[in-house]
């Protein structure tokens, strides 16, 4: 696992030990992590405040030519919300590390040009199992099934 990857993980690690679930990003610009986030639904009651989201709020205002730069590192593959906020942002790279326990909109990223990388990571694997096995209904919420 890279640098950053690992700083996703520690972010969903933060999470986790919050209560929450265990989904961490990094928003990174020229090798420098910018902006760090996790998913914060149930530690914040918020409907939409998942780690891509909370990675994007953290890097705070940015120009559009920085975010044309970035890397978005991710410990799950993306919802069909924080593709919607990457393609608007027009982030060129993202790189998923557990793109197996959830499926998210990756193609539709690919599709618009997006350079996605999955790395499938063990350890980001087997914390997302695990999550999922003890709170299936909290999970079944936040991917809104």
């Amino acid at each position: 696992m890279d640098q950053f990857m690992r700083a996703a993980y520690e972010e969903a690690l933060k999470g986790l030990n919050e209560g929450g679930i265990p989904i961490g990003a990094v928003l990174v610009h020229k090798e420098k992590i910018i902006g760090r986030g996790h998913n914060q639904r149930l530690q914040k009651g918020s409907p939409i405040l998942h780690g891509e989201m909370d990675a994007y709020n953290n890097a705070g205002r940015l120009p559009a030519s920085i975010y044309r730069e970035c890397v978005l590192y991710t410990t799950l593959s993306p919802c069909i919300m924080c593709t919607g906020a990457t393609l608007l942002f027009k982030i060129p790279k993202v790189v998923i590390g557990d793109e197996i326990n959830f499926v998210g909109a990756s193609d539709m990223l690919r599709a618009k040009g997006v350079d996605v990388q999955v790395t499938n990571e063990p350890e980001l694997v087997t914390m997302m199992q695990t999550f999922i096995a003890e709170k299936p209904t909290v999970w079944d919420e936040d991917i809104a099934l």
